[in-house]
């Protein structure tokens, strides 16, 4: 479960101070796939880089599991990181030397849990989202939705419970826009991996099973919000 009390995060000071985020409480279930969506600049993407590790909270609170994320030592904060959780980004981030299963594989190895048994997961993992035949290849070597594929099975490959994806089909033709759209909620709905997207895509926004809303830092509307408030 992720919780979130009255987080604000600021940058600057004086008249140069920038409200990012504005007093955000929220719970996410274990197994929700949640949309923050928004304009830009509405503050989606700081909530989820410090829901993810990414960035700090200037005050409030965010709780991942048993984790207090906000009272982190920055050493701390890197292991949760690497151990915890699961980062999909705008471009995938993928390393260029390394071939897709490499890339695949490197926060298990990271991790020191590269087992014949979580090799055997990734490259089952590789082959059901059609990179079977790929696995050698470098990432110049592919279509930018198979770059987004093997950066998602990327994220999963290591049995991570939560994936934290920032605006993942921003950069993708429809197509493999929606081949990247039908990989996250078969996670969500076949593993139970907690996803965690931003975005103003509106087919981003119709995936998600609750959409949360935000402008200017704040959240305005919440579909998936219990009854007599919470937020």
């Amino acid at each position: 479960m992720i919780v979130v009390d009255h987080l604000h995060r600021t940058y600057g000071d004086g008249p140069d101070l920038l409200h990012a985020n504005r007093d955000i409480s929220l719970h996410v279930s274990s197994g929700e796939f949640v949309v923050l969506a928004g304009p830009s600049g509405s503050g989606k993407t700081t909530l989820l880089n410090i829901i993810g590790g990414l960035d700090t909270a200037s005050s409030g609170s965010v709780r991942v599991d048993d984790v207090e994320v906000t009272a982190l030592s920055p050493r701390a904060l890197a292991d949760f990181r690497r151990d915890r959780v699961g980062y999909v980004f705008q471009r995938s981030n993928l390393v260029s030397s390394l071939s897709v299963y490499d890339n695949a594989v490197l926060q298990l190895r990271l991790q020191k849990r590269l087992t014949r048994a979580a090799r055997e997961r990734t490259r089952a993992l590789l082959e059901a989202v059609g990179l079977g035949d790929k696995l050698d290849a470098l990432p110049a070597q592919l279509s930018g939705g198979q770059q987004q594929r093997a950066a998602i099975i990327r994220a999963v490959a290591s049995d991570t419970a939560l994936v934290v994806a920032d605006e993942p089909t921003a950069s993708l033709d429809s197509v493999s826009a929606d081949g990247v759209l039908r990989l996250l909620r078969r996670l969500n709905d076949e593993h139970g991996v907690t996803i965690l997207v931003s975005s103003h895509d509106d087919r981003v926004i119709e995936t998600g099973r609750r959409v949360i809303h935000l402008t200017d830092g704040a959240i305005v509307s919440d579909s998936g919000a219990p009854s007599g408030g919470g937020l």
